[in-house]
């Protein structure tokens, strides 16, 4: 059976001259599509679906310029199906029972079943994704959606039952350099007409500015091509100041798999250790504005956050935590904020090492001894046999003694008397070391590691 049209639309191919770059050049084969290897490559269960016709509903999550629409674009070049795509930024209802009512009696004409694809999913409200429901449910269209955001929170729940959920991922900086450098050289579809080149410098800034979004780069390279004049030759050579125009963006100092990555991440967290909130938001202004990847940098904070402030502050972490997913949620630039807040809370917060010198001691103890077995008292005698055993004899119930405390052994024979956690007098942690004096007698104070 002849494959359908993307749209019905006959003179699709003299249509694309006025198309955008990025749609132009959307993939038409499995070959030409770029990233996202654990959905597409081959033999992976959605390939296998999409060349063997057999799709089910889905929903496709991921960041822009991840190739969300364009997957849906190349399943309808691949699939027998008839393809029916709306936006959901422009869609209504009516366009809804339009498509549906269209696919009905093509499946009852001619049995073509028919993919209902809606671009931005999230943008529908309940009553517009409910009225899809009954349809995808009985098979009269077979739904894709496609949307940044997280479907668990923006698609109603009977309709994510019934879709497989495929998560796309960011693409890294060689697939939106491949994604280029096909481009600049494509004549039919892309800007090899032009005779253009670029300069490694301008190609290594408009990967990095992009952010993994794909879309972004061949905008801004569609802008930069024809603003670049020829030479005598008829070439168009574009340099970096060209991209820097096209993406309005200055190129800074900056390589995020090199030296200066490096460095500048040292920086950020001596500067927070030093408790010096001025020069820890400068650090982390000069890489997110030069485009490092903010969740690297979330991540960061949050190792920072266990192992220089550690229970000194143990709202630190917290802090962390929800900046990485603030930035997560609402992703650059207004993610910088969260980023920035949480910087200044770990710059001014108590320090203390302590949490990291007591797990430091237990990994050694761990690695390099014995490992014992645990204690008889502290088992659990879940059965008859293991009673009989010893398993859970002479165990202190903790609640039974007043303030919820009594002395006794926790640890193996061999590390009786070990102390791995010695808490500072900084912040929260002089009321923990006040709090074992009590307990434990002046013993845990002094510290054994």
């Amino acid at each position: 059976m002849d494959r359908m049209p993307l749209f019905d639309i006959p003179e699709e191919k003299d249509s694309s001259h006025g198309m955008p770059l990025a749609a132009r050049m959307r993939p038409q084969t499995f070959a030409e599509f770029v990233g996202q290897e654990h959905l597409v490559a081959e033999g992976r269960v959605l390939r296998k679906c999409i060349e063997a016709d057999q799709l089910p509903s889905m929903v496709f999550w991921g960041p822009p310029g991840s190739g969300k629409t364009t997957l849906a674009h190349l399943i309808a070049n691949v699939t027998r199906a008839h393809f029916s795509p709306l936006s959901a930024v422009s869609a209504g209802v009516v366009d809804l029972r339009r498509v549906i009512g269209e696919g009905r009696k093509r499946l009852k004409s001619s049995g073509q079943r028919t993919i209902l694809f809606v671009d931005e999913i999230h943008r529908f409200n309940k009553a517009q994704q409910d009225s899809v429901l009954p349809f995808v449910e009985d098979g009269t269209v077979t739904f894709i959606g496609a949307t940044t955001e997280n479907p668990s929170f923006e698609v109603i729940s009977p309709l994510l039952s019934r879709c497989r959920v495929f998560r796309l991922n960011l693409l890294s900086d060689g697939d939106v350099r491949l994604i280029v450098e096909r481009a600049i050289k494509d004549v039919d579809r892309g800007l090899g007409k032009l005779r253009i080149t670029a300069s490694d410098e301008a190609l290594r800034h408009l990967v990095t500015i992009s952010s993994g979004d794909a879309r972004v780069a061949l905008n801004a390279l569609e802008m930069a091509a024809p603003a670049t004049l020829p030479d005598a030759d008829g070439l168009r050579s574009i340099d970096l100041s060209a991209v820097e125009e096209a993406l309005q963006h200055r190129a800074l100092l900056y390589d995020k798999s090199g030296d200066q990555h490096y460095d500048l991440i040292s920086a950020l967290h001596k500067s927070l250790r030093g408790s010096d909130p001025d020069a820890a938001l400068y650090w982390l202004g000069r890489m997110l504005e030069a485009g490092e990847d903010p969740l690297y940098i979330a991540r960061r904070l949050m190792r920072f956050a266990s192992e220089d402030v550690g229970v000194a502050d143990p709202q630190a972490l917290v802090v962390t935590v929800a900046a990485q997913q603030a930035v997560h949620f609402v992703g650059l630039p207004e993610g910088n904020l969260a980023l920035a807040e949480a910087v200044v809370y770990l710059a001014t917060a108590p320090k203390s090492n302590s949490l990291y010198r007591a797990y430091s001691g237990v990994q050694k103890d761990v690695q390099q001894g014995r490992n014992e077995p645990v204690p008889l008292h502290l088992r659990n005698p879940v059965t008859d046999l293991m009673h009989r055993m010893g398993h859970g004899q002479g165990y202190k119930y903790a609640h039974d003694y007043p303030d919820h405390f009594v002395e006794q052994r926790n640890l193996p024979p061999s590390l009786e008397g070990k102390r791995y956690y010695v808490p500072t007098e900084q912040g929260y942690e002089k009321e923990i070391a006040d709090r074992l004096k009590k307990w434990w007698g002046e013993s845990h104070e002094e510290g054994k590691v």
